[in-house]
């Protein structure tokens, strides 16, 4: 019994660790990652033959690589412009010579007196940019795509998890002309467990949308292949298919063959064909966006209803009393009884006319009815029209002020009546 426990408990361990020596091997592996070359600076114009001949076989390659710049450059105005390659202007070697940033050799056979290759031209886009009438040299292009490249052989699909000559082609591939703003990864850090052959087959939103806001892009293609070789180094055919979007939409799709078994060029001229294929899409408006990809908008919150601040009331009116006398007494006195009128807040001179109309801007805590009450109860002719009060004596003198009010006395204690100690007499 107790062997039986310790068997199953060895099991267990066993399993734990097998399960984390992959997902170790999986992460940490030296075997993975290809960094993607970056392009945004030259045009490249590939597949340009030359076969030539020359007094030794220095002067031989040297003739053919002037060839080849000016192949490349007519090549590459053509391709811009959308023209006959019999249209593009032809540039002089030195001017040639200051726009070419380098040339790549993709095969060449060199002999005593003669060179054999096909070559890569690689123009400054900055410098090139003025011959070929296009500003800087730059296309519209495509919002970013996230480029999955999966490759299938032996049965097993992988994506960036192994190095592989499909993803090396990819990054090997020059972007800068192409109409699709490609997003590459390299399959270093999270990428295996990120982008990865099982995930183009994944529908689930919520996960896609995490990806490509990840690695800032906006929509998914996936560039899948399968390879098939007759027997290892020998001839090999490979079928390519162009996907779009989360749920893996064919655009199309094209066979290749490799005779000799040269699987890089094989895999090189896969990728260019690819990328025409999407651009041909592109152009076709058939790379559209799929509008699940879209954040959902946030949930609507219940309005909370805003209480409007309430404008203090004032509980003053205010109205111009005009004041009619022969001198100045009027005018005191009626600015005297105006300050001791009950329900007056103030009382302010705004024109002051003894022997005529004075004007007085009055607040008063009350309607202009009741104003012109307490008025003529002081004695006043009043009368009155919108907010204007006139008032005037009856006679040469203006009324007299009411007395002040009399104030309470205050309450006194009785006097204290005087104590009588009497003695008793026995």
């Amino acid at each position: 019994m107790l062997r039986r426990r310790f068997a199953v408990l060895l099991t267990v361990l066993l399993a734990i660790a097998g399960v984390s020596g992959v997902l170790y091997a999986q992460l940490e592996t030296g075997d993975r990652g290809i960094l993607p070359i970056d392009s945004s600076g030259t045009l490249e114009v590939t597949g340009i033959h030359v076969d030539v001949g020359g007094a030794d076989a220095q002067s031989a390659r040297y003739a053919g690589w002037r060839i080849a710049q000016r192949l490349g450059f007519r090549a590459l105005y053509a391709k811009m412009h959308n023209v006959p390659i019999s249209q593009a202007p032809n540039l002089p070697d030195p001017t040639l010579d200051d726009i070419v940033s380098s040339i790549s050799v993709e095969r060449e056979q060199i002999g005593p007196n003669r060179y054999i290759a096909d070559l890569g031209i690689l123009f400054d886009r900055a410098r090139a940019a003025q011959f070929l009438g296009v500003e800087g040299g730059e296309i519209q292009r495509s919002e970013p795509m996230l480029l999955i490249p999966v490759i299938v052989t032996g049965g097993t699909a992988t994506s960036v998890e192994l190095r592989n000559a499909w993803q090396r082609a990819w990054a090997q591939f020059r972007t800068s002309q192409s109409p699709i703003d490609y997003v590459r990864v390299s399959g270093m850090g999270v990428d295996p467990m990120l982008i990865n052959a099982a995930q183009t087959q994944r529908p689930g939103r919520g996960w896609w949308r995490n990806i490509i806001d990840l690695y800032g892009a906006a929509d998914i293609l996936v560039a899948e292949v399968q390879l098939q070789r007759l027997y290892p180094g020998g001839p090999a055919r490979a079928r390519f298919i162009g996907r779009h979007g989360p749920d893996n939409e064919v655009v199309g799709g094209f066979t290749l063959t490799a005779a000799n078994g040269d699987i890089a060029a094989m895999m090189a001229e896969g990728v260019r064909r690819m990328d025409e294929l999407f651009s041909n899409a592109l152009a076709a408006g058939r790379l559209v966006r799929d509008t699940s990809l879209n954040q959902p908008p946030p949930p609507v919150l219940p309005e909370v209803p805003v209480e409007k601040p309430v404008a203090p009331v004032s509980q003053f009116n205010s109205y111009q009393v005009q004041v009619t006398g022969s001198n100045v007494n009027f005018y005191n006195f009626a600015m005297a009884h105006l300050r001791t009128l009950p329900g007056v807040q103030s009382a302010t001179p705004q024109q002051i006319n003894p022997g005529g109309t004075s004007y007085i801007l009055v607040s008063y805590r009350g309607d202009i009815a009741q104003l012109a009450a307490a008025l003529s109860g002081r004695g006043w002719i009043v009368d009155f029209s919108g907010t204007v009060v006139r008032m005037r004596a009856s006679s040469d003198k203006p009324p007299a002020l009411p007395p002040p009010p009399v104030q309470p006395q205050p309450a006194t204690a009785p006097p204290s009546q005087p104590t009588t100690n009497k003695v008793g007499t026995e």
